[in-house]
Formats: C-alpha cells, structure tokens, sequence
C-alpha cells in the first residue's frame, strides 16, 4: 500500500505542466459552438461506446493527450472496459477484442486520421460499408473527422490533460486556456 508521502513524493517528482497556449473556445466562441453542433449532430446513431472507441483511436494517432483523457473517461463512464481500452493502440495484434463492426469503424478511422496515401483505400471503406448502414457510415465519418478537428485544436493550443470530468464535454475548464 502506497502512504500519502509516497504519493506526494511521485506526484513531486513529475515534470511541470506545460500551460495552454490561448484560450481558443473564449476567443473564437462562434467556432467552438459550431464544433459542439457538429459533434452532437455526427453522433446521432452511433452506438457511443462505439464512438469513443473511434475518438480513441484517432486520438492516439494524432498525440492528443488532451482529448484520450476525456474520451478514455467518457468511454469507461459510458461500460467500456479497461482491458479494451487499453488494447486499442494494437488493435490488429488484439483483433479479439473487438467485434467485426468495431474494427471496421477503428480500420476507417486510421485510414482518414492518416491518409498517407492520399485516400481511403477501398477494402477498408468496403469492410466499413458491410458493417453499416449508409447513414451511419456517414454519421460514423463526420464523428471521425470531428475528432480530428478537435485533436488539432487541442494539441495546436496545448490544452491540459487530467482534468476532464465525464459528462461536461464542451464545457472547457481553466486549464483548456479559458478564464
């Protein structure tokens, strides 16, 4: 068992927090409530541990710190597991995890996170469209380039990470930049 110096002493030997670079939600309101619609309009019919499975992942890809915080515990808040979680930044390697819907939406979210190539590849968009519908598959993309906004809105203002209390999603805190 850890004693309360112990903790401190850990907690005193991490490196200092890097402040936020502006208050981006304050300064560009009309923007950050755009984005908000944006986002409720996209997960419409999403299954939303689905979501934030894809919200992970792409936030893995992109070294958002700011938004895996929040949807790690926005996913555990909504039943996901830890041992998932976890797995998700080696989802080929731990297929088994997930169900063949789920990795089809984690495949398509890496292809458009990425796009190294330039495009889509087609047996991903393909395996993608076997899994859903077309309205969802379309929900499913805008929740994909969604996160992908806010990823570089968050790692360009250096939001903080740690912070984040599940269910206030689009309520930026003080350490987001906001006053």
């Amino acid at each position: 068992m850890t004693t309360y110096e112990e903790k401190e002493e850990k907690s005193a030997a991490r490196t200092e927090e890097k402040a936020p670079r502006l208050a981006w939600a304050e300064l560009a309101p009309d923007v950050f409530k755009a984005m908000i619609r944006l986002d409720s309009a996209a997960r419409q019919g999403l299954d939303p541990v689905l979501l934030e499975l894809v919200k992970i992942r792409a936030s893995q890809i992109n070294h958002c710190a700011y938004c895996l915080d929040m949807h790690t515990k926005d996913a555990l808040a909504a039943g996901e597991s830890v041992e998932r979680i976890v797995q998700l930044s080696a989802w080929e390697e731990s297929a088994h995890f997930y169900t063949a819907k789920e990795l089809a939406a984690i495949e398509l979210t890496e292809a458009v996170t990425v796009l190294t190539d330039g495009f889509v590849p087609d047996a991903v968009y393909e395996r993608a469209a076997r899994h859903f519908e077309p309205a969802e598959l379309t929900h499913l993309i805008a929740g994909i380039t969604v996160i992908n906004a806010w990823n570089r809105f968050a790692v360009t203002t250096r939001m903080v990470p740690g912070y984040y209390t599940p269910g206030t999603h689009g309520t930026p805190s003080t350490r987001d930049g906001a006053k």
